[in-house]
């Protein structure tokens, strides 16, 4: 059963509109999470609410990714047979500290990863793959102990995105190329089966626990999934700096007004 949370259709509306824009973001640069959870929170939704809500609606998405880039061959079986795993059992801790957590302690906590993620998604430079014959990785890993760096890996930012979200794809490309020394094709790969196992893992504990509300869910999902359409086309035509600017304008807007219900609500 939902819980009982009441929206209009004019905030539906907009938070459909907001999970159109998430889907362009996360087309052009990554980070779509930054629009939809703050859009959830300013809607009124309590934090453990719009977090797993998010998730309701963000594992479509990140199940598409997985499979278009399966077809394509772009995902180590064997690389993501340690993996899997490991992101969906962190994703299990994190998303059940979620739950543990009072909506008064959880809101702050929110607030403070959004303001983070947020500059670390508009300020990081361009990651790029190891130049040919340079070190590959920060770690002198042989091919032994790749598969236990990975599930490391996989294990404690899919704890993250259990908990939170936002970033989780581009956290994981940047883990895997600088640690592991992955060029940025199969980082990607390996980054979209993490992401699906660790919004799965999310995904089951909160449906379970029935606290992801659906009607929001489904249609923020279906906006999400046209919003990533346009975005592969405005990606050629203005570039992810344009979609890093505006994504940072609309989370500093929206964090100003959830700090400021914060404050009033002290």
């Amino acid at each position: 059963m939902e819980p009982a949370v009441h929206l209009g259709p004019g905030a539906l509306a907009l938070l459909a509109l907001a999970a159109f824009a998430a889907g362009v973001v996360d087309a052009v640069a990554g980070g779509g999470g930054l629009v939809t959870m703050p859009a959830l929170l300013a809607a009124g939704l309590p934090p453990h609410l719009a977090i797993a809500t998010n998730k309701g609606q963000a594992v479509f998405g990140s199940g598409a990714s997985l499979l278009r880039f399966a077809r394509a061959g772009l995902v180590d079986p064997a690389r993501a047979r340690v993996a899997f795993p490991a992101g969906f059992a962190g994703s299990l801790a994190g998303a059940a500290l979620v739950l543990l957590l009072s909506p008064a302690v959880l809101r702050p906590i929110v607030l403070g990863l959004l303001v983070a993620v947020a500059a670390f998604m508009a300020f990081r430079p361009p990651l790029a793959a190891p130049a040919p014959g340079a070190a590959r990785g920060v770690l002198p890993l042989g091919p032994a102990h790749a598969p236990l760096a990975a599930a490391v890996i996989a294990a404690v930012i899919g704890a993250y995105d259990g908990f939170f979200g936002p970033g989780t794809g581009t956290f994981l490309i940047v883990a895997f190329v600088l640690v592991l020394g992955d060029g940025l094709t199969r980082a990607s790969g390996e980054a979209k089966a993490v992401n699906f196992a660790s919004n799965l893992a999310a995904l089951a504990l909160f449906a379970a626990r029935g606290v992801i509300l659906w009607k929001v869910a489904l249609p923020m999902a279906a906006a999400q999934f046209a919003g990533s359409t346009l975005g592969a086309h405005l990606a050629v035509r203005r570039g992810d700096v344009f979609v890093r600017r505006v994504v940072l304008l609309v989370v500093v807007a929206l964090v100003v007004k959830l700090g400021r219900d914060l404050l009033a609500s002290a």
